[in-house]
């Protein structure tokens, strides 16, 4: 049996006498084959396009082979100081280079500048042997590491984003990479918003990175651009702005097969500054809030709160934060123990009667089983309940 709780309702009463749900802000027009604007701060996805559609995604795959080097730069199998070589399978690859050459040993540091700033298809290869052994192993890394994201719809057949059949992404997928990139590797995302980098001892040519935003945007510190013939130009561009009632806010916009350089720049601007004119970033809860005090039965404690180990945004049309309303279903009845962080129900969040967001609850803290009698008693309560 589940009880409902409902929390927050913030609706006036004449609101729930005459509901009227509010319209969803209209998107934009946007010129690409495909898009998506996340709001990452609340998780919620403000609009889409095409989202589902298989693209090739060109050097936005090298999104993914930042992941895995990260990784293994977490799991200390490598270290940003140490250097590697480049083999003559990196040193001819075609399109954008950061001109390194088979006479060089570079630091794996150097080799993410320059795949990430430069966009180096010989700086990916070096990091993909560096890290796989050979480029086909890091090809297997890769796609092990898209079906862990949840990243259904996608299949990688190289670590740089040359067009290859079979070699595909959505945008939905894009945006669930470039999220998990920046929530696990947060020490790492800087390197998206370095403007120009040059190895030393390479041509002075490629050194500015491509992403116009961060020149033109103060608030976009990434992510990655990308262009092939069959994929058009593409861009995953995130910004994060100071807004009202929140610390920071953070937007994630995915265009991809727009008409040229300029125009995926100006695609994702105009999504990153509708969806925040268009929308409203709303704090439920602070992190480790209680949401609900909830009783226990059979426990050292007599109740249980429950909450999030994060703060709690939803992001709603402008002026309609009045409208919200929240509830919280949980098991009944709670019986101990449960351990910290613990999943113990859901709170779902509607705008009227639609449904905005939905999170699941964890215990803030342990509560432990009683003793042989007060076990014994609760059952009995219990029993009479």
């Amino acid at each position: 049996m589940t009880r409902i709780f409902r929390l927050l309702t913030l609706s006036l009463c004449i609101m729930v006498l005459n509901p009227v749900l509010a319209q969803t802000p209209v998107a934009p027009e946007v010129a690409a084959r495909a898009y998506i604007l996340v709001d990452v701060s609340a998780g919620q996805v403000l609009a889409e396009q095409q989202a589902d559609e298989p693209v090739e995604p060109a050097s936005l795959t090298k999104l993914m082979t930042a992941y895995v080097v990260f990784d293994a730069l977490r799991a200390q199998k490598i270290s940003l100081q140490q250097t590697l070589p480049v083999s003559t399978r990196a040193w001819k690859m075609p399109g954008s280079r950061m001109f390194i050459d088979p006479k060089m040993m570079v630091p794996v540091e150097d080799l993410l500048k320059g795949m990430i700033v430069q966009s180096g298809n010989d700086a990916t290869v070096a990091l993909a042997e560096g890290v796989g052994g050979t480029v086909e192993r890091f090809v297997d890394l890769m796609n092990q590491q898209a079906k862990a994201l949840g990243m259904t719809r996608t299949s990688y057949k190289n670590p740089e984003g040359l067009t290859e059949p079979g070699h595909t992404t959505t945008a939905r997928d894009l945006a669930t990479l470039a999220q998990r990139l920046m929530q696990d590797f947060p020490d790492r995302v800087g390197y998206y918003a370095i403007k120009k980098y040059r190895y030393a001892g390479t041509p002075a040519a490629n050194d500015t990175n491509r992403n116009l935003l961060l020149f033109r945007d103060p608030s976009v510190d990434g992510l990655k651009t990308g262009y092939t013939q069959a994929a058009g130009y593409c861009m995953v561009a995130t910004a994060q702005r100071d807004v009202p009632g929140l610390k920071s806010r953070r937007l994630l916009s995915i265009v991809l097969g727009a008409s040229s350089e300029n125009a995926r720049a100006q695609e994702s601007q105009k999504l990153l500054n509708w969806g925040y004119m268009a929308f409203d970033a709303v704090k439920l809860f602070e992190a480790k809030q209680a949401v609900v005090q909830a009783p226990v039965w059979k426990g050292r404690a007599n109740q249980l709160s429950l909450g999030r180990n994060e703060a709690m945004v939803v992001a709603v049309p402008g002026g309609q934060a009045a409208k919200l309303r929240s509830e919280v279903a949980r098991p009944d009845p709670l019986v101990a123990p449960f351990a910290k962080g613990q999943a113990v129900g859901q709170i779902k969040v509607y705008m009227g009667e639609q449904l905005l967001m939905e999170k699941p609850l964890v215990a803030l803290e342990a509560v432990e089983e009683s003793g042989v009698i007060g076990r014994a008693w609760d059952a009995i309560r219990l029993w009479i309940k």
